[in-house]
């Protein structure tokens, strides 16, 4: 890391960034690479990154139609967990969770992850025996998880409303006590740099316009901007644009695009120091360490691409807020974002070979891509290098839609889906 004395900090500030060390490249793109990764969002440059350090090829380019970690990465609430139903998924956000434990060391880029813990609260006999089961459903895989009466929930979450007088009293919660936050730009930036480093070309401003096949093969891509580029093989990892890049090729996933709405809030003394979140009430809050509350509910019920929001999602998100914490009913909003999210009818990942031979898509997260970035790129990282599915990546294939072996994990994917 390059080091610089009071002096070196003041001729660097002055300059106006215009000295500062690149933290990656902006390399011309090669007419020929051995894998084009579409898309440089946060899967992309896992997938990428793992490519190169595990699977040792480097001759890899990243195309991002924007600029690298502007799209969902930098939209979204920042939630990691692992606490999933079924074994499938569980496995994969498990290793998802493992690798988030070590991420920072693994940079040598702060991610700021907090394990403050993601609560789920329950407010009827049924949210208790669904959560109930979800508890013991990890447990049996090994992956901590436990109950909380009220009575308990009060007492580790003060300022959350658990009296009987309340419009949908709360009897109870689950806990992970692992899940929590990470900062959504560090997990882009390590990544990023990371690998550059190995010598992996990221590409910016760079927008795939179609594709090349041959013979039912992908031989390229057509960007924009650099004409048509070579690949032995191309993976997909455009969120919220998955089936426009599926539609160039030639089939369709079953996806639909839903904006996904959040906002934060002025700065305010801290207050909660976990993450809580009802699906009952539908509506999700975290604090900041800069003091914001972090805010989020389900998607727009419309398909579409918009990212302005609208207010009446904004109006049922608050109320859900308050109805949980009613001492944050005076606290004003500052902003408000939404991010394109592919949801799949049965609220579980795509990361699969296609129809045509070496395209491979990584896709279908819904709300939950943040959490599952660390893994999603790893194990697709392997997916591409070596042709065919990593095991933990096998249940979630493109065709379970024909043979009908769906993973619903609607119940346990939380308020989002």
């Amino acid at each position: 890391m390059q080091r610089y004395s009071g002096f070196g900090l003041l001729k660097h500030s002055l300059s106006y960034h215009e000295n500062w060390q690149r933290v990656w490249r902006n390399p011309q793109p090669k007419k020929k690479y051995d894998v084009i990764i579409i898309g440089g969002g946060g899967h992309g440059l896992a997938t990428a990154y793992y490519l190169a350090k595990e699977h040792g090829i480097t001759n890899v380019a990243v195309l991002e139609k924007g600029h690298l970690g502007g799209g969902n990465i930098s939209r979204n609430t920042t939630i990691v967990r692992s606490n999933y139903l079924w074994d499938e998924s569980a496995a994969l956000y498990e290793h998802s969770m493992k690798l988030w434990e070590g991420l920072s060391q693994e940079l040598n880029y702060n991610q700021m992850f907090s394990q403050r813990g993601v609560y789920h609260t329950c407010h009827t006999l049924g949210d208790m025996r669904t959560n109930e089961r979800l508890v013991n459903a990890n447990r049996l895989k090994g992956i901590p998880n436990e109950m909380l009466d009220a009575e308990q929930l009060q007492k580790e979450i003060p300022a959350l409303d658990c009296s009987k007088s309340a419009r949908y009293p709360v009897m109870g919660a689950s806990v992970q006590r692992r899940g929590g936050n990470a900062r959504h730009d560090a997990v882009a930036w390590g990544y990023a740099r990371a690998a550059d480093s190995l010598g992996v070309d990221l590409i910016q401003n760079c927008e795939v316009i179609d594709m090349e096949i041959n013979d039912g093969k992908i031989t390229g891509v057509k960007t924009k901007k650099h004409g048509v580029i070579k690949a032995d093989r191309v993976g997909c990892v455009t969120a919220g644009n998955s089936g426009v890049l599926a539609k160039m090729a030639g089939f369709e996933l079953p996806l639909e695009s839903h904006p996904l709405q959040a906002l934060v809030s002025e700065p305010i003394k801290p207050f909660l120091d976990t993450v809580v979140m009802s699906n009952h009430v539908h509506g999700y809050m975290s604090q900041s360490d800069k003091g914001d509350l972090v805010i989020g509910a389900g998607i727009d019920g419309w398909v579409g691409y918009g990212q302005r929001g609208s207010y009446s999602i904004i109006e049922h998100t608050i109320q859900a807020i308050v109805e949980l914490f009613p001492c944050t009913s005076r606290v004003r909003m500052n902003r408000q974002w939404g991010g394109i999210v592919d949801t799949c009818p049965d609220a579980s990942p795509v990361i699969s070979e296609t129809p045509i031979k070496n395209l491979f898509f990584n896709c279908g997260w819904g709300t939950g891509g943040f959490k599952g970035t660390p893994g999603s790129g790893n194990v697709f990282a392997h997916t591409l290098a070596h042709g065919k599915a990593h095991p933990l990546a096998e249940p979630f294939s493109y065709y379970r839609f024909h043979t009908g072996a769906l993973i619903d994990e609607h119940g346990a994917a939380g308020v989002a889906h």
